[in-house]
C-alpha cells in the first residue's frame, strides 16, 4: 500500500505500512499515559483513578504490540481505553480551580481518539471514503485534534500545579 491508497479496513491487517503506525502508537501510548498518570498522582487524584490510569498505561501499548502479529488483537484496545477514560472522568470530578480545563481538554482529547478508533479501527459506523485513507490529509486532521486536546491540557495541568 502506498500513501494515497484508499484500502478500507487496513487498521485491523498485518499490511506493512499500517504495522509501523502501530508501533509508533506502542511508543505514544507509553509515552502519554505515562505523564498522564503521573499528573494525575502528582495532582492527588483519587487512587483509583491513578490505578485506572496505571492500567490503561500499561495495556495500551502492550496490546498494541502484541497485535502487530495478531491484528485481531486490537478490538482489545477497547479495555484500556475504557480504564482510561473512567479515570480520566475521576480526575476531573476531583479536580478544582484552572486544573479543571486542563482535565476536561485531556478527557476530551482521550475520548475523541477512542471514538475515532472505534469508528475507523472497528467500523462500528460506516467511514466515508474521504475518510477512509488512514493516512489522508482528513484524517490527519482529526487525529492532530485529537492530540492538541491532549497536549493543551497537559500544558495546562502542568502549569497550574
Amino acid at each position: 500500500m502506498r500513501h494515497g491508497d484508499r484500502r478500507t479496513g487496513v487498521e485491523l491487517t498485518d499490511d506493512p505500512l499500517f504495522a509501523h503506525r502501530v508501533r509508533r502508537l506502542v511508543a505514544v501510548s507509553a509515552v502519554a499515559l505515562g505523564v498522564i498518570t503521573a499528573l494525575a498522582f502528582v495532582s492527588d487524584a483519587p487512587t483509583w483513578s491513578v490505578a485506572l490510569l496505571a492500567t490503561g498505561w500499561v495495556l495500551m501499548p502492550v496490546i498494541l504490540a502484541a497485535s502487530l502479529n495478531r491484528p485481531t488483537l486490537r478490538y482489545g484496545l477497547v479495555v484500556p481505553a475504557s480504564v482510561v477514560t473512567v479515570g480520566l472522568i475521576g480526575v476531573l470530578a476531583s479536580s478544582d480551580g484552572a486544573a479543571v480545563l486542563g482535565w476536561a481538554m485531556i478527557t476530551a482529547g482521550i475520548l475523541l481518539g477512542g471514538t475515532l478508533g472505534m469508528w475507523f479501527w472497528y467500523r462500528l459506523m460506516p467511514v466515508p471514503y474521504e475518510l477512509s485513507d488512514p493516512y489522508g490529509p482528513p484524517r490527519i486532521a482529526l487525529g492532530g485534534i485529537h492530540i492538541g486536546l491532549v497536549l493543551a491540557g497537559v500544558a495546562i495541568v502542568i502549569t497550574t500545579a
